[in-house]
């Protein structure tokens, strides 16, 4: 039946497992090992661990696995491992995969410890990345070898909001004999199916629009079950990069209203960008949903909303900037995103300011740039925020 259910039966439903209690509420198993029966029982869940039998917290545990089982049905996906952060999501979905000779092609749109682990840790272990623009098809096809075995993209950049072409990369990944890793927090399982897409490993930042308020840190990587039962599960449970229950009980909790979370806030993100985009303080607004965006048409084609995230080139750079952050009273100064709470950012001083000015300015990141996580205020309040703290900066 669970085949048949929409987007929110599921993540209400899917993947739930209750004890002899019958609890509604999906318990936590708060538990770091598992007691056996018997010798002859320990010896042979070692051996061959059941879907519902338990070795350590560290491999797998029944809070976990709900949530692991949730989000695969969401995506798709056969399987899914969570991590203790995002980053241990990514860090396992490549590291896992890699040895010294091998190649990866990534986009160099990313987030900035994305960039560390591609650009410092990578090439440390003898494994050579090679950057390119990510909404560039034939730089993609060029930069392919006999050795790469990975290709890397955030399915919407951060911070300047490019828009990938999945499927487009997806096909050049495999006739290469790769495998094509996406990031797809900014995307968010609601409005894009990557693996439908092509791409063959998806990783999230629970922290973000799974989660929802704020709360926990977590992250997950959902594939097909060789990979995740394979490779990616062996390399997590020896280095320790596992989800607390609690943890990803709270996610648990974040999947019940997801879908409805996701679209009240990309509904006002659309709302927001089209009230700003031709203001008279600002460079650029840049938001998928608008159709002056670069990639409207594709993120038209992939997804099924713009998605909740805005980014506005300020004029009068840095000092400007930071006196419209400084004006704002609702949206709050946070490098976090998918919040409840409308949240903003200043990436060349933040996120992205560990890379030399140039490279910023080869990424889109300006002294001006902002970018701005819509949440569940009333979007009428926002852009009243927003244009009020514009008015500061004269």
């Amino acid at each position: 039946m669970t085949d048949t259910w929409k987007t929110r039966t599921k993540l209400v439903h899917e993947g739930t497992r209750r004890s002899q209690y019958g609890e509604v509420s999906e318990a936590i198993f708060m538990t770091q090992g598992y007691v056996y029966p018997s010798a002859e029982a320990a010896e042979a869940r070692f051996i061959d661990r059941g879907d519902d039998e338990y070795i350590y917290s560290r491999y797998a545990n029944p809070t976990v696995s709900m949530f692991e089982d949730r989000i695969a049905a969401l995506e798709g996906g056969e399987a899914a491992f969570a991590t203790a952060t995002g980053m241990a999501a990514v860090n396992g979905a490549l590291f896992s995969t890699l040895k010294a000779g091998d190649h990866v092609v990534s986009a160099k749109a990313l987030f900035g410890s994305c960039l560390y682990i591609l650009e410092n840790l990578l090439p440390s272990f003898g494994v050579e990345v090679t950057f390119v623009e990510g909404t560039d098809l034939e730089q993609w096809r060029a930069a392919m070898r006999p050795e790469t075995k990975i290709a890397f993209v955030e399915a919407i950049s951060n911070p300047t909001l490019e828009v990938a072409d999945i499927s487009g990369i997806a096909e050049i990944t495999h006739a290469s004999g790769a495998k094509l890793v996406v990031d797809n927090v900014f995307a968010t399982p609601i409005f894009q199916r990557t693996l439908e897409l092509g791409a063959d490993v998806v990783v999230y930042s629970a922290t973000k629009h799974i989660d929802g308020q704020g709360r926990c840190l977590g992250g997950v990587v959902i594939g097909d079950e060789e990979f995740i039962r394979g490779d990616f599960e062996t390399y997590l449970k020896h280095t320790g990069g596992a989800i607390s229950p609690f943890n990803a009980w709270v996610m648990l909790k974040g999947l019940e209203t997801l879908d409805l979370r996701c679209r009240a806030q990309a509904d006002s993100a659309l709302a927001i960008a089209t009230a700003l985009e031709g203001h008279p303080a600002v460079n650029n607004t840049i938001f998928p949903g608008l159709e002056s965006h670069p990639q409207h048409a594709l993120a038209a084609r992939q997804m099924s909303a713009g998605g909740t995230v805005i980014a506005l080139d300020i004029k009068g750079g840095q000092d400007a900037t930071f006196k419209f952050l400084n004006a704002l009273e609702i949206i709050l100064l946070s490098n976090n995103l998918g919040d409840a709470k409308s949240l903003v950012t200043h990436p060349a001083t933040t996120t992205h300011q560990r890379l030399s000015p140039e490279m910023r300015a080869d990424l889109g990141i300006t002294d001006g740039l902002v970018r701005i996580s819509v949440g569940l205020e009333d979007k009428d309040d926002l852009i009243a925020d927003i244009s009020q703290a514009l008015e500061q900066i004269n």
